[in-house]
């Protein structure tokens, strides 16, 4: 479980994350990236915690799958959140395949966007 200082809830923070940051996507998942985003919702902080959204459709599968792939999408990003710029909006999109691939599968897509984004891969 993320704690409650690194998710994305408000709508606004998804719409931030998908719109002005950078995406990279992998077969099993995209990831958006907005860095070095500051929390709008608290005047005076300069740069907050990493924080973080998923979004996983009902093209994933079911009601379990998509709980399933969310638990570990979550898992899998809290291990990386200190990896991540402060005050960063990271909003992973699981694809159809999602449902079907097991933890490490997810663990290597989500390495390789987080690295391109990150600057350390080449398109």
């Amino acid at each position: 479980m993320l704690p409650t200082e690194n998710r994305l809830r408000r709508r606004e923070d998804f719409a931030t994350a998908v719109r002005r940051g950078r995406r990279a996507g992998r077969p099993l998942l995209v990831v958006h990236l907005h860095s070095g985003a500051t929390n709008p919702h608290a005047p005076g902080e300069s740069a907050s915690q990493a924080r973080a959204g998923f979004v996983v459709s009902k093209a994933v599968g079911g009601a379990v799958v998509r709980n399933q792939v969310r638990r570990r999408l979550r898992h899998l990003v809290r291990e990386r959140l200190s990896e991540l710029p402060p005050g960063s909006l990271v909003v992973v999109r699981a694809l159809p395949g999602a449902g079907d691939a097991d933890h490490a599968q997810l663990a290597r897509d989500l390495d390789a966007a987080l690295q391109r984004l990150l600057g350390g891969g080449a398109r």
